[in-house]
């Protein structure tokens, strides 16, 4: 496993919440319930500034076109 810049934290949800990150856990092929909640935590920020995202997919697609 490689781990970056990683930290422990400890979070209380219902069991009706953990029951929904085992399953989103399966589905995606993580191990770890902590690695959902990076994917949703990532998802959100980015759903919450599309500005930036725009701005990432261009440098992105600038990228790709050099090469």
């Amino acid at each position: 496993m490689n781990k970056k810049n990683m930290r422990r934290v400890s979070i209380l949800v219902t069991a009706q919440t953990l029951g929904n990150l085992e399953k989103l856990a399966a589905i995606s092929g993580y191990h770890e319930i902590g690695r959902v909640v990076d994917k949703l935590v990532r998802e959100k920020m980015i759903s919450l500034n599309p500005q930036e995202r725009s701005k990432q997919n261009e440098q992105f697609e600038n990228l790709y076109r050099k090469h």
